[in-house]
């Protein structure tokens, strides 16, 4: 068997070869004539998957390490014999992480307190669940909104979007970007959405950039419609708006999901389908094993904050170093991206000496090590 994958993808490299012959391009380089002859691919969402590529080749499988499947024409995939698969929840920890330094970190700079604040979560899948959870965590209201789950649960646990829209203080995005069809997503915050704001939320985007009308968030933000906003999804991605970026509280370069355990749950997923597809063995995937982080260990009496779940959140990721990497130079947005650093989600960290035993049960729920 043939496989072509991103170079980019980790964790791949010396595994993937159990399973067949292995080529490795850049994303970029998934052009028609150089996947022609591939049985499987395995991507990420730089790259587009459709009639321009993939007409005339021998392409059965696409397996896309990512939870998002937008840049697959899932229509043409299904109408010409081709199996697509993606990774859902892979980064869900990940992403999880990410909001909850965003969260932390937005009210140090604006001068509030989390607790007590409303949360207001558009898209309630596996990243929203968890989004949901931490939120709760800090003490956080929290209103969910979820059209496709609401028809099919009929449940109380969501609102519409309205509810939102009048009562939230955070407004945060964990949508996939459809753009057609009942629950389409594409631009659903735009001018109508901004202008019938109930309050000035602060909002965040790192699900995907389409969602949010980048002139409309523009305006918003001139017009102090909005009182913030913490973006790591960008529509024309990777030439962003550079005006939208510096009017951000937060910008950075779409690396929510970038944990080096969300990356392996993708790598692992996308194996586990081209294994199953093929009718091949998948012992070769427990091959796959993250590194550890340096500093793993966490002395929760040395924290001097009276804030100490937050801090001990800041430790093992503060999104602040990466939108100083951003916007010291947003042309790198790609090479961000392609040779991000190691970062590890709560489970990689022990926290010592834990003296209060609500703390230690919080952190114990998000799945730290606790002593």
């Amino acid at each position: 068997m043939k496989i072509i994958a991103d170079k980019n993808i980790p964790f791949l490299k010396g595994i993937a070869e159990s399973f067949g012959e292995v080529i490795y391009l850049p994303g970029q380089d998934f052009t028609k004539e150089n996947i022609k002859d591939a049985d499987t691919l395995i991507v990420r969402t730089v790259a587009h998957f459709g009639r321009e590529n993939l007409e005339g080749s021998a392409v059965k499988l696409i397996c896309s390490a990512t939870i998002g499947y937008d840049h697959i024409d899932t229509e043409y995939c299904e109408t010409h014999g081709i199996t697509w698969k993606n990774a859902p929840g892979s980064n869900s920890g990940s992403v999880q992480q990410y909001i909850a330094s965003a969260l932390i970190l937005i009210a140090r700079k604006k001068g509030f307190a989390l607790r007590g604040k409303t949360l207001g979560i558009v898209g309630v899948g596996n990243v929203g669940k968890k989004v949901a959870y931490i939120a709760e965590l800090l003490g956080m209201r929290i209103l969910k909104n979820d059209p496709p789950r609401q028809e099919a649960e009929q449940s109380d646990e969501f609102v519409d979007i309205e509810t939102i829209k009048q009562e939230a203080d955070i407004i945060t995005f964990h949508t996939p970007l459809n753009k057609e069809g009942k629950y389409a997503t594409y631009h659903l915050a735009g001018e109508y959405f901004f202008r019938s704001l109930g309050k000035k939320p602060i909002i965040i985007n790192s699900a995907r950039g389409g969602i949010i009308d980048t002139s409309a968030i523009k305006n918003a933000i001139k017009n102090n419609l909005i009182s913030g906003a913490v973006i790591d999804c960008w529509e024309n991605e990777p030439a962003i708006d550079r005006e939208y970026m510096q009017m951000a509280d937060f910008a950075t370069p779409h690396i929510a999901g970038y944990s080096a355990d969300g990356k392996a749950n993708a790598s692992r997923m996308s194996l586990q389908s081209l294994a199953d597809y093929w009718k091949l063995s998948s012992d070769p995937i427990e091959e796959i094993i993250v590194p550890e982080v340096e500093n793993r260990v966490i002395d929760y009496s040395a924290i001097k904050s009276s804030e100490k779940i937050e801090e001990i959140i800041l430790k093992t990721y503060d999104l602040r170093t990466d939108h100083i990497r951003l916007i010291t130079d947003p042309s790198l947005f790609s090479s961000l991206r392609g040779n991000y650093p190691l970062r590890r989600e709560y489970p990689a960290y022990v926290v010592k000496n834990i003296d209060n035993q609500s703390d230690k049960a919080v952190l114990d729920s998000l799945g730290f090590g606790v002593e």
